[in-house]
């Protein structure tokens, strides 16, 4: 192992332990209101949009080429009293994208960017816990708008949205992501052992919460999460939940599965206690 390469290894596994106790920490601690609308099947108005064709090459991962089922998912915080509108909120996303993630789990490296910050055809590569980092390329960006599309080596195959809207006197933020996992042992880890989708809730979360911050103004009746699951876009219609595998991951992924159902359970436990004022 080269030398110049061993401290960032050794800095990635940091982050990755230490992380990914911490923001589980936080996350069973965290105050805000959280309303699940809870899965539901989805239909034709969840598909995710359709990538311009200039910004697809051989390492665009798209929703089709992925594995399992699509889930399209939605984060919105309402705002009150922001000292920013909606196109000064999304510039500070596209020039400070760092600012608005969990620095303590994720890390985010870009090339050199214009004056404007990310503008299209400009990647990202974001730094996760786990054996997969997170590169993605901007395809959409308007005033009111940034949409990134995943490329080849991200564990999940698809796109994410950032947006903002003004609705009467509040500033509405929202992430949309439409999403499945990208290869077969993607989908085994996610859909069996669960942790990983909890901390990736918890992510978006947290990026709410930071646009809040940096708005200026204050959060409205908590964070509203709602998940949709279909047959994702190419796969025959009706196609059932795959389960090959689940016999290898029973014995050896028993205390991470254990793990993730404690976190899971802790959260909603948590979301009913606030629900009850208690």
């Amino acid at each position: 192992m080269s030398g110049p390469a061993c401290p960032r290894i050794l800095a990635v596994l940091a982050r990755w332990l230490l992380g990914t106790v911490l923001v589980t920490w936080r996350y069973l601690w965290e105050t805000t209101p959280l309303h699940r609308g809870g899965d539901a099947p989805g239909d034709d108005s969840d598909r995710p949009p359709r990538l311009p064709l200039e910004a697809i090459d051989d390492r665009v991962q798209r929703a089709e080429d992925g594995w399992g089922l699509l889930c399209h998912r939605l984060f919105q915080v309402r705002i009150a009293a922001a000292d920013l509108d909606a196109g000064r909120l999304i510039e500070g996303v596209c020039r400070d994208f760092k600012r608005f993630v969990p620095s303590e789990v994720v890390d985010i490296r870009t090339g050199e960017l214009r004056a404007q910050g990310l503008d299209v055809a400009d990647e990202l590569l974001v730094e996760m816990p786990g054996p997969w980092n997170g590169p993605v390329r901007v395809v959409r960006r308007d005033v009111d708008c940034l949409r990134l599309a995943t490329l080849r080596g991200h564990m999940e195959a698809g796109q994410v949205q950032f947006r903002a809207r003004q609705d009467d006197d509040l500033l509405v933020f929202e992430i949309e992501l439409w999403a499945c996992a990208a290869s077969r042992l993607v989908h085994l880890l996610y859909a069996h052992l669960r942790l990983a989708k909890e901390i990736q809730l918890n992510m978006w979360v947290r990026f709410c919460l930071s646009a809040v911050t940096a708005s200026g103004g204050r959060l409205v009746d908590g964070v509203h999460i709602r998940t949709r699951w279909l047959d994702r876009p190419g796969a025959a219609p009706g196609r059932p939940r795959q389960r090959t595998g689940t016999t290898l991951l029973a014995r050896p992924g028993l205390t991470a599965r254990h793990l993730a159902g404690a976190v899971r359970a802790a959260g909603v436990r948590r979301d009913r206690r606030r629900r009850n004022g208690r």
